[in-house]
């Protein structure tokens, strides 16, 4: 019963993101809008970890099925992707790269911050 309400939480974020995709006046995916929903809830206190831990921990584990449709539209459309292939295969390279650059960044960052704040004499005393 527990992973089916989880489910159910997060299809129910899915079909508000959509709906709320829908009624905005320019485009922006609804899946999008779920997780700034999600990440919202969280932030808040209003929805807790515990309440799609599991149902979470399943799709994290289970991710790569995700990318099965879009490589199979990929190798459905290679005749069109023939004639551009080369700057198509340098844009997936370098926007990887780029990916890679801005993750290494932004996690040293996050680890110097929680470095600098664990050391804050203010949280000492908590």
């Amino acid at each position: 019963m527990k992973i089916l309400l989880q489910i159910a939480v997060i299809f129910l974020l899915c079909m508000i993101g959509d709906a709320l995709s829908a009624l905005l006046p320019f485009t922006l995916p609804g899946s999008i809008i779920s997780m700034v929903l999600l990440f919202l809830l969280l932030l808040t206190g209003l929805m807790k970890v515990h309440h799609i831990e599991t149902k979470a921990a399943f799709l994290q584990q289970n991710m790569a099925f995700f990318f099965i449709p879009a490589s199979v539209a990929i190798m459905d459309n290679l005749p069109l992707l023939k004639s551009i292939l080369l700057p198509f295969l340098v844009i997936c390279t370098v926007s990887t790269l780029l990916t890679f650059a801005a993750t290494a960044v932004v996690t040293a960052l996050t680890i110097r911050l929680m470095h600098f704040f664990s050391k804050s004499p203010e949280l000492q005393h908590e």
